[in-house]
């Protein structure tokens, strides 16, 4: 076994690991439901549904796969109970490869682009300073000077939390006093970017929902102030979510998709939640590319998403 085999099965092992609570949630109920019955009749696909909807996949999702399931049950004519799971596979796995949640082979920024400049939105709690530390580390260790800015100022123990990752992964923060305007310090980290010939600006916003229109024109008056700095920018708006929440999750992405251009999710705490169900959800729903799984504690446990390697987890 080479030593990139033998990374990639590591990762594959903590994402099993991560996932065991939901498999067992999902999974070890359909055993149960199945127990007696020799094909996969009306009163299956009940059970089933009802099982997938208790696991977070979301209600608008579970339909789409039961509705798949049925079409196969249907042209096959006879599918028996134990036949269930791969065909389940195979319609999780088809599903989301229809929609635009790609796969990510490597942690990746466009190279003709200098700084990338990543903003970061989620409500307090959901693990997004941790995720900012995690990805700060990843570039970190691809090569690329990485700068974070603590533009999350309504909260000081916020910006100190950043300033502690920022030691921990060795990368530069740049942060004003408590209640300075959150533009002002994204303006000053790009432009110190820029200064500095850094490849990676990782902004951290304040993680409140308040009401869509004041949301919508913070995150509005940040984008325009980097702008001025660097055109385009931000080039990705990475929102948080915390997968243990489930349906909350769901709920934060409608309301931060309604207030921003969000074009790519990380979802954490797969590791403490039976509720990884949600994962499958929010990637039909939005239609936004899932790009980051959080799978534990460890300053390495975030990975890239990828829906085959995902979906396969729950079957192992």
């Amino acid at each position: 076994m080479g030593i990139f085999d033998f990374f990639s099965s590591k990762k594959q092992e903590t994402l099993n690991e991560s996932l065991a609570k939901t498999k067992e949630s999902i999974f070890g109920k359909i055993t149960r439901a199945v127990i007696g019955k020799t094909t996969v009749d009306a009163e299956v696909l009940d059970n089933l549904e009802e099982i997938l909807i208790s696991a977070d996949v979301g209600v608008e999702t579970t339909l789409k796969i039961i509705a798949r399931v049925e079409k196969r049950v249907a042209a096959e004519k006879y599918i028996n109970t134990s036949e269930l799971n791969k065909v389940l596979h195979e319609e999780i796995a088809a599903l989301l490869a229809e929609n635009n949640s790609g796969d990510f082979n490597y942690f990746e920024i466009k190279e003709d682009v200098k700084p990338y400049v990543i903003m970061v939105v989620g409500v307090n709690g959901v693990g997004k300073t941790t995720t900012i530390g995690k990805l700060a580390n990843q570039f970190n260790l691809a090569g690329k000077k990485v700068v974070l800015g603590a533009a999350d100022t309504f909260r000081a123990a916020a910006v100190e939390q950043l300033h502690i990752w920022g030691e921990r992964v060795n990368v530069r923060v740049v942060s004003q006093k408590m209640g300075a305007d959150p533009a002002a310090v994204a303006y000053d980290t790009l432009k110190s970017a820029v200064a500095n010939g850094e490849d990676v600006v990782i902004i951290d916003t304040a993680g409140r929902l308040h009401n869509k229109i004041n949301l919508m024109n913070e995150l509005s008056k940040i984008k325009n102030v980097m702008q001025k700095v660097v055109p385009n920018a931000p080039h990705e708006i990475l929102l948080v979510l915390d997968a243990s929440t489930g349906q909350n999750a769901i709920e934060q992405c409608k309301q931060f998709t309604a207030a921003t251009e969000v074009n790519a999710l990380a979802l954490t705490k797969l590791d403490g939640t039976a509720k990884g169900g949600v994962v499958i959800g929010i990637s039909d729903q939005f239609k936004i590319p899932v790009k980051y799984i959080g799978v534990g504690e460890g300053i390495n446990d975030i990975q890239l998403f990828n829906k085959s390697t995902f979906v396969a987890s729950f079957f192992k």
